[in-house]
């Protein structure tokens, strides 16, 4: 048997463990896919594709990953220590899909992909880089049913308000009160009285003495303030 092909998916973060992943043809015949390079302590080494290990819960019988706390189906708390032990006292999580079944071979695949991961690292520090690794478009978004569903992930509070449509409220006109404005106010009694707005705040200045009829003037001021009541 000969691997006659290996192809590299770089990771993009060099400081995390796993360095890529890869496929390799035996035989210009056979592919097998989503062997990892993982750096270990004692350098980069190849780990065979594998699956989460499961087991199911003795209440609703439905299937949980072994690092599962509690069930995914009922939510019953699930015992933590219930994975099986290797002879090292490990717990055994993953199971592997593809494997060799003696030293030898496990040496060749080892050698022959490390090999094509040092070259892949040259190779993607050159202009026009393009990696083989056939990923049939994982890493693409999907498309949206409806595409105006969308919203944006941003972090900056004016990008936020640039991308939120703004409306526009009407606007209610208050009266603008400038400094010597006169105002025809109405007394309960339906007499009207010509207010200066400068003789008013006069008026509630601190020490001033009110006269009388100042302080129905000032209530009756204070209501057609709001929105224009009781202006003429």
């Amino acid at each position: 048997m000969e691997i006659t092909e290996v192809r590299i998916k770089l990771m993009e973060d060099p400081s995390d463990r796993l360095c890529a992943f890869c496929s390799i043809t035996l035989d210009d015949c056979f592919v097998v896919r989503d062997l990892k390079i993982i750096q270990g302590a004692k350098g980069a080494f190849v780990a065979m594709p594998s699956r989460k290990l499961s087991d199911r819960c003795p209440k609703c019988h439905s299937k949980n990953q072994i690092r599962a706390s509690f069930c995914n189906q009922c939510g019953v708390k699930l015992h933590p220590e219930r994975a099986y032990k290797d002879d090292a006292g490990r717990s055994k999580l993953y199971a592997d899909i593809a494997h060799p079944i003696n030293s030898s071979c496990r040496d060749m695949i080892q050698k022959r992909v490390i090999a094509a991961f040092d070259e892949e690292l040259i190779q993607a520090k050159q202009t026009g880089y393009i990696c083989s690794y056939d990923d049939y478009e994982e890493e693409r978004f999907a498309k949206l049913n409806d595409p105006e569903s969308v919203v944006p992930i941003v972090n900056d509070e004016k990008e936020i308000s640039s991308l939120t449509p703004q409306k526009t409220l009407p606007q209610e006109s208050t009266p603008a009160v400038s400094s010597g404005t006169t105002m025809n106010l109405e007394t309960e009694d339906g007499r009207l009285l010509r207010v200066d707005s400068q003789s008013r705040h006069e008026a509630n200045a601190p020490g001033k003495r009110e006269e009388p009829g100042e302080k129905q003037c000032q209530k009756t001021a204070s209501v057609s303030d709001n929105f224009g009541d009781g202006i003429i």
